[in-house]
């Protein structure tokens, strides 16, 4: 995922249909300086995690 359109996921009021590894996400945060973003799990929000943003991938409603 670029960083334009994950900054514009985790701003957005909509919520997006992004997977990490295959699980649904959140995305909290992104770090535009080492391309990462802060995510949890839709049903483990208490689970964050930083990860590369080139692992996540949005789905098409």
């Amino acid at each position: 995922m670029n960083i334009q359109r994950a900054n514009e996921i985790s701003t957005s009021p909509i919520m997006a249909e992004v997977t990490y590894q295959g699980t649904p996400i959140y995305i909290q945060a992104v770090n535009d300086e080492n391309k990462t973003a802060r995510i949890y799990p839709l049903d483990e929000p208490e689970n964050e995690q930083t990860v590369p943003l080139s692992s996540l991938i949005e789905h098409e409603k």
